[in-house]
């Protein structure tokens, strides 16, 4: 239950849905009752049932009291009356008009309560589906390197539209047909209480059956939920590598993976389903069972004049006590499909809780410009698997100057640059800017300070203008002055729509280097005073790094830079190069001054690089 209440807090503030819905719904269920309880009048009108001192009887006003029946001796005395004055025929026809009356607004009233509950539905919805967004977003970098990306879709989307069609739902059952279910009662208890007690039998039974059935159901919904997660997750790795899996003719591999998963889905679907859908016919053979043992007890009771109600009564209750297995059975379907909604709501609310270990401390330092240098001091950085990456790191990378990482794959180059802004924290040591610790610094501001040119050019299924605007507030020459010195205003004049072109799913449309001059353009707009390009011209063909090459020339003059780069020719004219190997920096200094040492890492790696 505390999943399920949690859940529906994110339709706060509840009042404005509650109040709306339960006034419809109890004004369309009693209404409801109308047209049933308007039976035995209308029977006793047509089979001329009230006999003439039962008549004088009801003609007397009836006095008030809290009972039950106030309302139906109300009803009888002004019915009577009416009889009265127009007759039978006259009886009859205001007897019709109140039933058709009934029916009408209980519907009118029905379909409001709808209403409100849809309302209350999609408000719950987008909260959750916004907060759950809104926190993964948050999350630091290194829970996206842990976590598949379809699962996080998963939960999402699919997730949260199950706590929707589940939990939504249930909150239905529990108010409107609750209501029902009560109105309901209180006319059969009003009728005959002696028939009504003998029918609660089907109550223990059926609720032994179901509370078995939901405990399995919410095991096996929540299996189907990971299956499901594991389904996207493969569907997005192999719609997004299609180019590996045919290069490889790996179609036949992706298919046996995708059947693999599907089945094991549908096995527990399938079971799930099984138990839900057993719980309804159940339900119903058990009230079909007990309206009939009740015909049989109630009319023996009635035919053999053992019991003082008459027969338009007994009719009456059957009719209404038929009625009852309805709400009854929603009741029991609610709860049974509320497991699939309970076992994705604590998947979503899993990720809600999910904490950011790169977190802001209160009243963080909001700083404004960066003046003097970025420091690490004897930094070292382990991921949570315990494998260590950095070890007692010192270096420092002063104001307009350009700091160059090289060294084998794996030695830390990146994880050195993603510490820069932050997207990892320091298992020990301090890194600095401008004297100030990085974890005392707002991670906003800290950033603001910051572009990021990396190796896979991250853009968006959307305009060339967008993706280069980012976010961010300039004029539309702003833009186009960003784009002409990342050399791309050129190309960009070539597409179909000029800036306004759609570039596709992480802009596919373009090529390699069109697309990292975009991202040059991108870091360009923003204007900032420190650089990180990691690894920006690695995966480009000559021409396009020889483009690409002269944008970063453009963009890094008058900046302080970080670069990582494999290809040593780009890095030739930083102010300091620092050889990282294992985690360590084993050699540092200028382009010649580590030429000089003959046997030293770098110079093995430009002899390998032919420089």
């Amino acid at each position: 239950m505390k999943t399920y209440w949690r859940l529906l807090s994110y339709a706060r503030p509840l009042r404005n849905f509650i109040a709306p819905f339960f006034i419809s719904s109890l004004l369309a269920s009693s209404l409801g009752i109308v047209y049933f309880t308007l039976l035995i009048p209308l029977l006793d009108i047509l089979f001329n049932q009230v006999a003439a001192d039962q008549a004088t009887v009801i003609l007397q006003h009836p006095e008030f009291s809290w009972s039950l029946d106030l309302p139906k001796r109300l009803f009888d005395y002004h019915f009577q009356r009416y009889l009265q004055e127009n007759g039978r025929i006259g009886a009859l026809q205001f007897v019709c008009i109140l039933i058709v009356g009934a029916v009408f607004f209980s519907n009118i009233f029905r379909y409001l309560s709808a209403r409100f509950l849809e309302n209350f539905k999609v408000n719950m919805v987008s909260k959750l589906r916004q907060a759950v967004f809104d926190n993964a977003v948050d999350l630091h970098l290194g829970f996206f390197s842990s976590q598949r990306k379809g699962n996080l879709i998963s939960r999402v989307v699919t997730d949260v539209q199950e706590v929707e069609n589940s939990i939504a739902n249930t909150f239905s059952a529990a108010f409107k047909e609750v209501f029902t279910l009560i109105i309901y009662l209180i006319a059969l208890f009003s009728i005959s209480v002696q028939l009504t007690l003998f029918a609660f039998i089907i109550i223990p039974i059926t609720g032994t059956f179901i509370a078995v059935m939901v405990k399995q159901m919410r095991k096996d919904a929540r299996d189907g939920q990971n299956r499901l997660s594991g389904l996207i997750s493969l569907m997005d790795e192999a719609f997004g590598g299609m180019r590996v899996v045919k290069g490889f003719n790996a179609e036949g591999f992706i298919k046996n993976k995708f059947s693999i998963e599907n089945l094991a889905y549908k096995r527990s679907i399938r079971s799930m389903a099984y138990k839900r859908e057993m719980s309804s016919p159940f339900s119903e053979f058990m009230g079909v069972t007990v309206v009939a043992i009740i015909l049989l007890y109630g009319g023996t009771l009635v035919l053999t004049d053992q019991s003082d109600f008459a027969a338009s009564e007994f009719i009456t209750y059957i009719a209404i006590f038929s009625q009852v297995m309805r709400p009854a059975k929603e009741i029991s379907n609610a709860f049974s499909n509320t497991q699939r909604g309970l076992a994705s709501g604590e998947r979503v609310l899993e990720l809600v809780d999910t904490k950011n270990v790169i977190s802001e401390r209160p009243g963080a330092l909001e700083i404004k410009s960066f003046e003097h240098a970025i420091e690490f001091d004897r930094v070292t950085f382990e991921y949570e698997s315990g494998t260590p990456v950095l070890n007692r790191l010192s270096f420092e990378i002063p104001k307009g100057k350009t700091i160059a990482l090289v060294g084998s794959s794996g030695g830390g180059k990146s994880t050195i640059a993603d510490m820069v802004p932050r997207f990892y924290d320091p298992t020990a040591g301090n890194i600095r800017i401008d004297g100030h610790d990085l974890r005392d610094i707002s991670k906003g501001s800290l950033r603001q300070q910051m572009g990021l040119v990396t190796q896979e050019s991250i853009l968006f299924n959307d305009s060339i203008y967008n993706n280069i605007l980012f976010g961010a507030t300039a004029t539309e020459q702003e833009v186009v002055e960003a784009a002409k010195i990342a050399n791309a205003h050129a190309f960009i004049m070539e597409q179909p729509d000029g800036y306004q072109t759609i570039i596709g799913d992480r802009g596919g449309k373009l090529s390699g280097g069109q697309r990292q001059r975009i991202s040059i353009a991108r870091a360009i707009l923003r204007n900032p005073p420190i650089l990180i390009l990691d690894e920006a011209t690695s995966a480009l063909d000559t021409e396009s790094e020889r483009l690409v090459q002269d944008a970063l020339t453009q963009l890094m003059k008058h900046r302080t830079v970080l670069v990582i780069a494999h290809r040593l020719s780009t890095i030739q004219h930083a102010d300091e190069i620092l050889v990282v190997n294992q985690g360590q920096i084993v050699e540092r200094g200028s382009h010649a001054d580590l030429l000089e040492n003959e046997t030293g890492f770098y110079k093995r790696l430009t002899l390998m690089q032919g420089i």
